[in-house]
């Protein structure tokens, strides 16, 4: 048993973002795109908790368990109330029982206390720990809890883990003694009605459990026998008692009734009437669980009482049906009755958990040289690595391997690993946990040569064109609507076969991962696939200037912005994977295609400073009617070059007036500089118009664009310019932790919860470029 960690609210690392429990927020961003095909719940969020890959819930900054994220095909943002934290105290003045949320239910559980005072304390949060710190005048008690999942950078074991740590600190401020008990009640979420539930099943069991003397707990269980559908498992709650604290529990109390029976019980004395070992549950039937601890405190006495809630749901199931375990059952099996165990290993291992996550981030959150917004986005960004319908499951053909993972772009674009995106989001994953994302380009690797003829109709313009053609990247790795690593492009908006960005980003993603990992298996592996990629990209430079043309409409990912002929944007990448394909051959000896590629790349350049220079910037295109526009993301093919340090594709002196261009115009031109860099600007100083995506603000390019400026040495703009993004996202429309893709000039969001912000941390890879690290 590790030693129990102190926790005040001075402990909370100073550049937390923080919030009034339950504030609302004046003029909150809203989805700019028609409502029922766009995900908004609103502001009311907190981190995520649950390991990767796990499942994951999210309780918001007013208290209540909230963002379901168990299933990875399905969103569900609703309110759970018998899924809630509760306080008792008292003192020789009398007895106060309070639940620690500032709503009440629209329905049910009318007798409980409701409505913690808005304000009376506040939220902080940096991924993956989070606090509430409570500060209410009626409570004698100073009060704090702080919940995390062990999602621990170079963890493969822990960070899988479906569990959540709640780290109470409770202390007598007081001249008096106060008696002070703390309520976990839980509903039981397995079958109830669900219709995925087996029919066969009649009934759930809940019962009591011991660990050793200090540990005890609730365990919820789906039935007897291994599971066998998904969503079937168990769950547990467990706490942890030190001598003097008493743990109690009520085994089954009815959810939809006015919970009188459990409420009074518990604020007659902060404890409850323990109502046996074991019950059943009938299917359908709602029903919850409540576990309290009960300590007396003397005055000036403070104490500890660590919580963990477990959940086994083991089977992750697909839309084509497709099974698959998850990967935390390398290390508990399969059978799904295993809650109870995960939840007795966090209360063991919790301290030490909690230590290397602090001791990961306080270099970051303790450095004088970067701004104190910094270390809150940097982090708390990272909340998406486990929260993007994020799978990580076993492959049966080596059990004993790493196993597949996946996340989504969005939940309004439900895609696993979309390539052109993660081309910007997938930094976190390589720089924290570099095996899942070398897992995930081996998945890439093997889709090149892949063939699917099966016609689709292309949703912008009706056309019919097949799913994926040799050669051709694909723009994802499946959807949960069908089947993943199975079945790629489920995309269908354009026709990704046609794009001329992804074969380019999956040539310079390889070539990145392999510097920074210094795996040359991935080269090696990888080589077939990049040679057949880059000479199907090829095929799309017509008139054999060294650059593939755009054809007109949208075929790359900004995909309703169409370019006409080279582009700045396309015609960068493809120079820049060039740059890296030459020093793959080098490193596989392939001397026949490093002439090929410096050839191909020697009438590139010359094309390109040729058809797109202007004196100030790069071309939006050479032949559209908007091709004078400002691109933010003109550079995106220099900025992997110097990532990963390749040879400049474009002149040295033409870069850095680009991107000071960049930042005069699509910075600080729009809305004064304090929302990033707009992705069209004209050089009247207008908006460009010619597309939605022109007149947005992506939050992952802004940050990319950022990085840009960091690595030539451009630190103060690259500060101003990524300010902007943290300021929407953190500080004016109430987009933490559900990071949108985009917004508009009135802070208006489109696709919420996305992949690409991911790309903050290619700011954080800059600096230690820059710093020689």
């Amino acid at each position: 048993m590790t030693a129990t960690p102190a926790l005040l609210p001075t402990e909370i690392p100073p550049r937390a973002w923080r919030r009034p429990i339950g504030l609302p927020l004046e003029n909150p961003g809203r989805s700019m795109t028609i409502p029922h095909l766009s995900i908004d719940d609103g502001y009311w969020q907190g981190a995520p908790l649950g390991g990767i890959g796990a499942g994951t819930i999210g309780r918001t900054y007013r208290g209540d368990f909230a963002r379901w994220h168990l299933d990875p095909r399905q969103h569900r943002y609703e309110p759970r109330p018998a899924c809630m934290f509760s306080v008792f105290v008292e003192s020789p003045e009398g007895a106060l029982a309070q639940a620690l949320w500032t709503e009440s239910p629209a329905r049910g559980l009318e007798a409980w206390r409701w409505r913690y005072p808005v304000g009376a304390g506040f939220y902080a949060a940096l991924y993956p720990r989070s606090w509430f710190v409570y500060q209410w005048d009626r409570l004698p008690i100073r009060l704090a809890v702080e919940q995390f999942s062990p999602v621990i950078p170079h963890n493969y074991r822990e960070s899988s883990y479906p569990v959540a740590v709640f780290l109470w600190s409770v202390e007598n401020p007081t001249a008096q003694p106060l008696t002070v008990g703390l309520l976990f009640t839980w509903e039981n979420l397995l079958g109830g009605g669900d219709e995925k539930t087996p029919k066969e099943r009649l009934h759930r069991i809940q019962r009591a459990t011991r660990g050793d003397a200090r540990m005890m707990g609730i365990e919820l269980v789906g039935g007897e026998g291994p599971v066998r559908e998904p969503g079937d498992g168990s769950w547990a709650l467990a706490a942890l008692a030190t001598p003097g604290m008493e743990i109690s529990y009520r085994l089954a109390f009815r959810t939809d009734g006015d919970g009188a029976d459990l409420w009074e019980d518990f604020a007659t004395d902060g404890r409850l009437e323990c109502d046996g070992e074991t019950v059943m549950v009938p299917d359908g039937v709602p029903v919850g669980t409540g576990l309290a601890v009960t300590l007396r405190l003397e005055p000036g006495e403070r104490r500890m009482v660590p919580m963990a809630l477990a959940w086994d749901l083991p089977l992750v199931e697909f839309g084509a049906g497709d099974r698959w375990h998850r990967r935390y059952t390398r290390f508990f099996g399969t059978s799904g009755r295993n809650a109870w165990q995960i939840a007795q290993e966090a209360l063991d291992r919790y301290a030490d958990w909690r230590e290397q996550i602090r001791a990961w981030q306080q270099p970051l959150w303790t450095d004088p040289d970067v701004p104190d917004w910094y270390p809150v986005a940097l982090f708390n960004e990272l909340y998406f690595i486990a929260d993007g319908a994020t799978v990580w499951v076993v492959d049966p053909k080596d059990p004993d391997g790493i196993g597949h993972f996946a996340q989504i772009e969005c939940y309004d674009y439900p895609f696993y690993e979309t390539l052109d995106v993660r081309f910007y989001g997938s930094f976190p994953l390589l720089m924290l946990w570099p095996e899942l994302e070398k897992a995930v380009m081996r998945d890439f690797i093997a889709t090149v040569p892949q063939v699917d003829l099966t016609l689709r109709t292309i949703e912008s313009n009706g056309s019919q064109a097949p799913r994926k053609l040799a050669g051709a990247l694909p723009h994802d790795l499946g959807s949960p609507s069908e089947a993943p690593w199975r079945l790629p492009n489920a995309y269908s908006f354009q026709d990704p076969n046609i794009w001329k960005d992804l074969n380019s980003k999956f040539v310079l993603l390889l070539y990145r991962d392999y510097v920074f990992t210094g795996d040359r298996t991935l080269i090696e592996d990888g080589w077939p696939a990049v040679r057949m990629a880059l000479d199907y990209l090829k095929l799309f430079d017509r008139d054999g200037d060294g650059l593939p043309e755009n054809e007109g409409v949208p075929d790359q990912t900004y995909d309703t912005w169409s370019m006409r002929g080279p582009s700045a944007y396309c015609g960068g990448l493809w120079l820049a994977a060039l740059e890296a394909a030459v020093r793959m051959a080098d490193l596989v000896g392939d001397e026949e295609a490093r002439a090929c590629y410096e050839d191909w790349l020697r009438r590139g350049r010359a094309s390109f400073e040729a058809a797109l220079w202007n004196g100030r910037y790069y071309r939006y295109d050479a032949l559209s009617p908007h091709r004078e526009s400002i691109m933010a993301d003109q550079l995106a093919g220099q900025w992997y070059a110097d990532l990963v340090g390749l040879p400049p594709i474009v002149p040295e002196s033409h870069l850095e007036q680009a991107l000071r261009t960049i930042y005069e115009y699509n910075v600080l031109r729009f809305a004064e500089g304090r929302m990033g860099a707009v992705n069209g600007m004209r050089p009247d100083g207008s908006v460009d118009t010619s597309s939605n995506q022109s007149t947005e603000v992506w939050v992952g390019v802004t940050y990319a664009v950022a990085s840009a400026m960091w690595l030539r040495g451009l630190k103060a703009e690259a500060w101003r310019t990524a300010w902007g993004a943290y300021r929407v996202t953190y500080e004016e429309k109430g987009y933490w932790f559900r990071t949108p893709e985009a917004w508009d000039a009135e802070g208006n969001f489109r696709a919420s919860m996305y992949m690409r912000p991911g790309a903050i941390w290619a700011i954080e890879w800059a600096r230690r470029r820059r710093a020689g690290r």
